[in-house]
């Protein structure tokens, strides 16, 4: 069930190891938690001045995006947090994994969910044990959620152990959500591998945006005052995503003052995404544009200063990326479906190549939304809806925001992605939603309110303004 590595490095692009550097680069990815593609203080996209917040202040995250690469269509690879924590772990997909929600599932509706993993499996290799093989000292801090021992038994040297959000729950100001807490271990982490000789590999999963009302009180009063019409969630939202900004500028600086700035790798990138108001559609549980595109900057070797990327790419593609930078020499996994972005990083525009063309974002659940899929392909997205048997289309070359439904005038383009959608939900073995023989029609339960904002019964989601400039370049 394994291709020799080179054939795996072909496939994926992965020509830098051929010539690659004498000192292993060093990786630091930093992994933040719900938030939104535009919820930061730098934008996403260059033409479009709602793709970053007119309110919060993220300066540290604004320099490593101006010292580095923007990804303007940058993928979670699912709209909630554990299945994107899987998928970054093992490059597979949530659907592949059987992995598709993290929250309990809802009932009395007219489908019944499908049961989900709640354990990484022993059997899983990941891009940890692939580091290690490749004299890597690696570190997990931070959330783990994701089961199975903990990264102590996936390929992780240090770590905080088996832990979910409530491991964050008790941290106030000034280790709010133990944001530095975490760094301390991962700055420690850095110092002995650096005495030791050894390019570390750290993920720092950090647990905000959740638990807002723990942020610093002096920065809830700020955005109190900037967001006078904003409910208590999204003032104490603003207030800790400064407060992870200045976590992240603590770590930046440290990079410096070892001197390990110019051999690092540093990625930064939300699990998952979030309401982003009038820009994107949907936001957290849904695989609307909102719940599933997120911020995502490289700084790092040959990656040039302010630069940007519009290819499409998705969390799992970094498997095989931090394998091709670590130089590892053991056959990946046959079944990885994400493809090197190394050549992007270099300033290319071919698009990543991985097994399959398309991206599929599996939800067979009730969130954000009822069940439903979405495939990519091209400038075209496709979802399907579960519940009515529904199809929508969207060009997001001139629609990101998905307000215009294609799929009526052009039946032909959205059937032939639909065969492209169930090929691919075939070859994964993915898990759908069954009819509910106890629904009753006489009374339906309505979806409980989300981060991404209510939406409606069959896949009607929520419409945001949609944008008002010219098509989007790279879209």
């Amino acid at each position: 069930m394994k291709r020799s590595f080179l054939i795996c490095c072909a496939f994926f692009g992965a020509s830098a190891l051929l010539a690659a550097p004498t000192a292993k680069p060093n990786i630091l990815f930093l992994l933040s938690d719900d938030q939104a593609w535009n919820g930061l203080s730098c934008r996403m996209h260059p033409d479009m001045p709602d793709s970053a917040s007119a309110v919060i202040e993220t300066p540290n995250i604004a320099r490593l995006a101006g010292e580095g690469m923007r990804f303007s269509q940058a993928y979670s690879p699912a709209s909630v947090c554990s299945p994107t924590r899987i998928s970054l772990q093992t490059g597979k997909s949530p659907a592949q994994c059987h992995w598709t929600k993290a929250a309990p599932p809802e009932v009395g509706f007219k489908l019944v969910e499908p049961r989900i993993r709640k354990n990484i499996e022993a059997e899983e290799t990941t891009v940890g044990e692939l580091l290690q093989s490749a004299g890597y000292a690696t570190a997990h801090y931070g959330k783990w959620h994701i089961g199975g021992g903990g990264p102590a038994s996936h390929g992780y040297n240090e770590s905080d152990g088996d832990t979910g959000n409530e491991a964050a729950a008790p941290h106030v100001e000034p280790n709010t959500v133990d944001i530095f807490g975490m760094n301390e271990r991962a700055v420690a982490f850095m110092e002995k591998s650096k005495k030791a000789g050894k390019p570390f590999f750290i993920q720092m999963s950090y647990n905000a945006l959740h638990y807002p009302e723990n942020a610093t009180k002096a920065l809830i009063e700020k955005y109190s005052a900037l967001l006078p019409g904003g409910n208590e969630k999204e003032i104490g939202m603003a207030a800790i995503s400064e407060d992870l900004d200045r976590g992240v500028g603590e770590l930046l600086n440290k990079l410096e003052a070892l001197m390990l700035k110019e051999n690092t790798y540093v990625l930064y990138m939300s699990d998952n995404g979030g309401s982003t108001r009038r820009t994107l559609r949907g936001g957290k549980g849904g695989v609307w544009e909102g719940g599933i595109r997120v911020p995502l900057i490289v700084r790092g070797p040959g990656v040039a200063p302010d630069s940007w990327c519009h290819e499409r790419v998705v969390g799992y593609d970094f498997f095989p990326t931090f394998c091709e930078w670590a130089g590892v020499t053991q056959a990946l996994p046959r079944e990885i479906e994400g493809g090197s972005i190394t050549s992007l990083l270099r300033g290319g525009t071919t698009p990543v190549k991985r097994p399959r063309e398309e991206l599929v974002f599996h939800f067979p659940h009730y969130q954000g939304d009822t069940p439903h899929t979405a495939l990519m392909l091209g400038d075209y997205k496709l979802l399907h809806f579960y519940e009515e048997d529904s199809l929508q289309l969207y060009d997001l070359s001139r629609d990101v925001g998905e307000s215009n439904d294609l799929a009526p005038s052009q039946p032909e383009k959205a059937s032939e992605m639909k065969a492209r959608l169930d090929d691919y939900l075939e070859e994964v073995h993915a898990q759908f939603p069954v009819p509910n023989p106890d629904f009753d029609p006489a009374k339906p339960p309505s979806l409980r309110e989300k981060k991404g904002g209510k939406s409606g019964a069959k896949g009607k989601g929520r419409t945001p303004k949609p944008y008002q400039g010219a098509a989007i370049p790279g879209e």
